[in-house]
């Protein structure tokens, strides 16, 4: 889209069907700020299989009413479509960004105005507590107001299905058809007031209990454990300080200058637990008290990030894929020594996270599903296996992880509280968290991984982002740190193709523009460009024997040498 194109379409939002604020905006955009306006109206916010995000404002490329309205509207039609006789039900929940309350309320307004009963919190609550509530209330969707961990002028919108999992297919392309038909001048925003609950404590209780239930283990001395706490000012602060009260955790030290929610965020650059200097306010309290263990969330509490006592001593920030592992060598355990176990068990996990899961569950002869990033494809391999197969956990590289199937998303509450009884339970037997991650690696092998993302914004930087994947797909690299690569796995074509012997076969997942390089001493390389963000990432993963666990830093300073070969020689840095 041209300049001229671009100005023609903010031209129209000058019309009737928008408010006199929003045409008084518009036009100072095309009077004053030539740039934002590019930005703001070069196209259309994409309603995508995650939902939406984006920065707040005016114009058909960001996160306003008219944008989340048309969202809500094409979900309503659909929902209309394919239960035309059913009395309709979605819940809404909403985290602390800016708008996210007004936007909830809009949003529910909207269904109502379509005929369709809407529960809506009463304040914040956390994503995972949406998920579960879509259940609990026996509700056909649920949608959720959120930017997760992005910057404080972003904000979303993700829709759940009445699983309690993100939209999967053949749902997700069905719904973006009909939200893609609707014009704006189409989105009812008469509400009908009879047909919208507020709903409150009384959900909060039900989810608080089915966390406990999930990821209580009843490790003994509890009150020994000495936990850092910080919800980076998000949602977490109304349920997991509770959870973990409830469960016996008693010695829980909140982080006080990050506890109010608030949608400025302001005593972090980012409020990502992935950062470790998202997490600093909270480690130096754990230094200063003697902690064991340190945990933080994003505002919407479905990340946490986890650090713990290395074998110096000293406060370690873990990564999500050595969380995951631990946490899920854990739950299988536990399986294992209650006699569970019987064959028809799985965890799930996904293309760009740690094979150290699948190492871990083979050894426990407990199938591995692996899917495309995202947890909505967890969701689906439950909603799949239900009646054949039980889920144990599973999770991401991206600081996510879900306990049992009684939530069908990312839950930064029942996790935390998972992490929790780990170290409890590894301090009564004179360990911790990660020694257990050590024993691991060096039963397995010393799993590496790490993550950069290239920021390239607007018009242009979409564009170099395309281009780098087609290099990248018509040009396949050929070795990597001096080993051949033997594989390429592009899930957009759904190829995957030996490049030594030339042999192919087909990938049974969902297309999505991901590439995988593997090589013949193990070594991978992931690119993706991100579904929400104006970026595009790449995920390396690299291995090597762990002997005895005295020697993690010898081997760690091996692998990470690897990593920036491979950085260098394929000019990401």
């Amino acid at each position: 889209m041209n300049k001229e194109q671009v100005l023609q379409n903010a031209k129209l939002w000058l019309n009737k069907a928008f408010d006199t604020e929003t045409q008084q905006e518009v036009q100072h955009l095309i009077d004053n700020d030539t740039d934002t306006l590019l930005d703001s109206f070069y196209k259309n916010m994409e309603f995508g299989t995650g939902g939406m995000r984006g920065v707040m404002g005016v114009g058909t490329n960001r996160i306003n009413k008219y944008t989340l309205g048309r969202a809500t509207q094409g979900l309503a039609n659909y929902l209309r479509l394919v239960t035309p006789e059913k009395e309709l039900k979605v819940v809404i929940a909403y985290d602390c960004r800016h708008n996210s309350k007004l936007f909830a309320k809009i949003v529910g307004d909207i269904l109502t105005a379509n005929g369709i009963k809407a529960f809506v919190f009463d304040d914040l609550r956390t994503t995972p507590e949406l998920s579960f509530s879509v259940r609990h209330l026996g509700c056909d969707a649920g949608i959720v107001l959120t930017a997760s961990h992005n910057p404080p002028e972003y904000n979303g919108y993700k829709v759940y299905w009445n699983d309690g999992g993100q939209i999967v297919p053949p749902h997700d392309k069905k719904i973006i058809e009909q939200v893609n038909s609707v014009a704006f001048s189409e989105i009812n925003f008469n509400a009908k007031a009879n047909l919208l609950t507020s709903i409150g404590k009384e959900v909060d209780e039900v989810f608080h209990k089915a966390c406990v239930k999930n990821g209580n283990f009843n490790i003994p001395n509890k009150e020994n454990l000495k936990i850092v706490f910080t919800s980076l000012h998000g949602t977490s602060i109304i349920s997991i300080p509770k959870v973990l009260k409830m469960a016996g955790f008693t010695d829980v030290h909140i982080v006080e200058e990050q506890r109010k929610p608030d949608g400025n965020f302001p005593t972090v650059k980012s409020p990502n637990p992935e950062e470790p200097a998202a997490l600093k306010m909270a480690t130096d309290l754990a230094e200063k008290i003697e902690a064991d263990i340190v945990i933080g969330t994003d505002p919407d509490s479905d990340r946490l990030g986890i650090a713990v006592r290395d074998l110096e001593g000293n406060i370690k920030l873990l990564n999500g894929n050595q969380t995951m592992a631990v946490m899920t060598n854990f739950l299988i355990k536990q399986w294992y020594q209650g006699g569970r176990l019987n064959g028809n068990q799985f965890v799930g996990t996904t293309i760009v996270s740690t094979d150290l899961v699948k190492d871990i569950a083979t050894s426990y002869n407990v199938e591995t599903k692996v899917g495309l990033t995202g947890f909505k494809w967890i969701a689906k391999m439950i909603r799949d296996a239900e009646g054949s197969q039980e889920f144990i956990g599973g999770g991401e590289e991206s600081f996510g992880y879900m306990v049992g199937d009684f939530i069908r998303d990312k839950d930064a509450v029942t996790a935390t509280l998972l992490a929790c009884e780990i170290a409890a339970s590894a301090k009564n037997n004179n360990s911790t968290f990660y020694k257990k991650l050590l024993g691991l690696y060096s039963k397995h092998s010393f799993y590496k991984e790490y993550l950069i993302a290239i920021v390239k914004k607007g018009m242009d930087g979409a564009q170099q982002i395309s281009q780098m994947m087609t290099d990248l797909r018509t040009n396949p690299v050929k070795e990597i740190d001096g080993s051949a690569v033997e594989f390429l796995y592009d899930y957009e074509t759904s190829i995957c193709q030996n490049l030594l012997t030339g042999e192919k076969s087909t990938i049974d997942l969902p297309k999505s523009n991901v590439l995988i390089y593997q090589t013949t001493d193990g070594t991978k390389v992931a690119a993706r460009p991100s579904g929400t963000e104006p970026k595009i990432k790449f995920y390396f993963s690299v291995n090597l024997p762990l002997e005895k666990i005295e020697d993690e830093k010898v081997v760690d300073k091996l692998l990470t040498q690897k990593i920036d070969r491979i950085i260098k020689e394929m000019q990401l840095n």
